[in-house]
């Protein structure tokens, strides 16, 4: 009976993981071994990774990361010009710390969108808030908000994301109004927030891309001058690796 009022007690008092542990710790032999504060000791552990994973879940639950992608799984291999030394220096999150900004540029299908999911699983996990926006999505999020009366709510919510992930600049035909709803968002959150854009064009072209010589000039000021820059090249991932599967594959397949 004692037993059931502490459980449901700490339940009440949200320590499921404290509650779970102590259920497994009833369920050993030979837990008796341990003395009280060993026991108490692995009681308050299984609390805090439970908390811990909690809040990590939620903080993935809202940045919307296209892809699940991790830096351990980062394939160095492939001949597209990453470097490992890049990416050890981006994984302490210390340029979204310092609100510093990374560049992600190179041909379709060279990992520019996992690198930059990647580097935001990362940033999640160091207990950041990060926000991912396809960027032909997010233009849409924000026309369709000056419509319905809530792009200051829109503006706000990427305003207080730690990190600002805008997946394929340029993918898409966008009009010279958008462009300066992105400069908006990028003056808001200039020295309060890191931003990576990742885009097929590399960074010199971005001014003619834009299209508004004032408000490229605007937008390249505020992104490039502090920011990372990973310049990859090469062929595609996925079609080298479609090319292996092929080769791999026996005559009779």
């Amino acid at each position: 009976m004692l037993n059931n009022q502490t459980m449901d007690k700490l339940q009440a008092l949200r320590l499921e993981g404290m509650a779970q542990a102590l259920e497994e710790q009833r369920r050993q032999s030979d837990i008796s071994q341990l003395d009280f504060e060993e026991r108490l000791a692995l009681l308050v552990e299984r609390q805090w990774l439970w908390r811990e994973n909690r809040a990590l879940a939620a903080r993935l639950h809202y940045a919307q990361l296209k892809m699940a992608a991790c830096l351990e799984d980062i394939d160095y291999r492939h001949p597209r010009g990453l470097k490992r030394a890049q990416i050890d220096q981006l994984r302490t999150v210390e340029w979204v710390r310092q609100h510093h900004n990374c560049l992600i540029t190179g041909p379709t299908g060279c990992g520019k969108t996992y690198l930059a999911c990647a580097l935001g699983h990362q940033a999640c996990r160091d207990g950041h808030r990060v926000c991912y926006y396809y960027a032909p999505k997010l233009f849409r999020e924000l026309q369709n908000a000056q419509a319905d009366g809530s792009l200051m709510k829109l503006l706000k919510k990427l305003a207080r994301a730690a990190l600002l992930l805008i997946d394929d600049l340029g993918v898409a035909s966008v009009t010279g109004k958008q462009y300066r709803d992105l400069l908006e968002i990028l003056d808001d959150r200039h020295g309060l927030g890191a931003t990576l854009v990742t885009s097929q064009f590399p960074v010199n072209q971005w001014h003619d891309l834009i299209n508004d010589a004032t408000v490229a000039d605007a937008i390249l000021d505020r992104l490039v001058h502090n920011a990372y820059r990973l310049e990859l090249k090469g062929e595609s991932i996925r079609k080298s690796r479609a090319n292996v599967g092929a080769n791999d594959k026996s005559p009779s397949d």
